[in-house]
């Protein structure tokens, strides 16, 4: 899909037909034809178009001089079953690629699946963006990148505290997953904010993409808002991880104090079968002449070994706890 926005004379954004010269190109997973399209009409290099729908793609800047083309590109927050998976259980990160074309002033966005950070800078959901201004436009993205990471990591954090009373009132398998899959989430955060750290202090220096006083500001607000999302991510990292090893170490004495009340059981109970069995022999034993025997024998022996049992279960009666 690829649509074209440019910025109207009152400040609002609308959708063009055609690509000129001050507006938006925003490609979404392309077909082949619209990827020969967009190499060939439009003019983007085609190892960029590769890179940026490459779902393995790690965040970086890169600039072509024959070309002067700029390509950005950052990983973006997803929420489960945003990228079309069937089932996703897990908050994943995905690749959004940015080109810079000076040459016929239009600024590119290339993605592999609808996102949210598209959605509202089409929509005018956030003010004051121009496609004109290439840099700001790229930033104002970038801000609304960093804030999407801490409002998911938020509900992580929200999702991981209510399946943690969950695990407090039945130790399940259902629930056990939940909290890996949110493990996992925040690993992916946590690598993706790195690299598009990395990313912003490259843009900082201000080699490849030219920074106007306004923009050093803005980039400083989206460099703020990722440094405290990686702080996020790894807090909640870390306190998901210690809940981890902390539920499992409840699970492995809960069993514990499970098989030793069977191991307890078993012992009790195997008391009968030993006296039965020296019963059953062909052998002259104590008492076995006495009449009561073989009446009460069995039940006694029973009724003894039951008492046992329960004296020791009701002596430990704090063992299930």
């Amino acid at each position: 899909m690829i649509e074209c926005f440019k910025t109207r004379e009152n400040g609002g954004i609308e959708r063009i037909e055609q690509p000129e010269a001050g507006c938006w190109v925003n490609v979404v997973a392309p077909t082949a034809d619209e990827r020969a399209w967009l190499e060939g009409e439009l003019g983007v290099l085609t190892e960029f178009v590769s890179s940026a729908l490459d779902e393995e793609e790690t965040s970086r800047v890169d600039f072509d001089e024959d070309v002067n083309q700029t390509f950005v590109i950052v990983d973006y927050p997803i929420e489960p079953g945003e990228d079309g998976t069937e089932g996703a259980r897990q908050y994943d990160t995905m690749p959004l690629s940015m080109v810079f074309m000076p040459q016929k002033g239009m600024f590119v966005t290339i993605s592999l699946f609808e996102n949210v950070v598209v959605r509202d800078l089409a929509s005018g959901r956030i003010r004051g963006v121009d496609t004109r201004f290439r840099t700001r436009f790229l930033l104002q993205l970038l801000l609304r990148v960093s804030q999407l990471y801490l409002l998911y990591l938020r509900r992580i954090d929200r999702l991981s505290s209510r399946t943690e009373e969950r695990l407090h009132a039945s130790v399940r398998n259902e629930e056990l997953i939940q909290m890996l899959n949110l493990e996992k989430s925040l690993v992916y955060f946590s690598t993706s904010l790195k690299s598009d750290e990395v990313t912003l202090n490259k843009i900082r220096q201000g080699r490849i993409i030219p920074l106007y006083e306004d923009d050093q500001d803005l980039l400083e607000d989206v460099l703020v808002e990722v440094r405290q999302a990686i702080e996020m991510a790894n807090i909640y990292s870390n306190t998901l991880s210690g809940t981890m090893d902390a539920f499992a170490s409840i699970i492995s004495n809960n069993l514990n104090i499970v098989m030793k009340v069977l191991s307890v059981i078993t012992i009790v109970m195997a008391i009968p079968n030993i006296i039965f069995g020296f019963y059953g022999m062909n052998v002259s034993l104590p008492f076995d002449s006495l009449p009561f025997m073989n009446t009460w024998v069995f039940p006694t022996v029973l009724a003894v070994a039951a008492c046992l049992v329960a004296a020791w279960i009701f002596k430990r009666k704090g063992m299930w706890h």
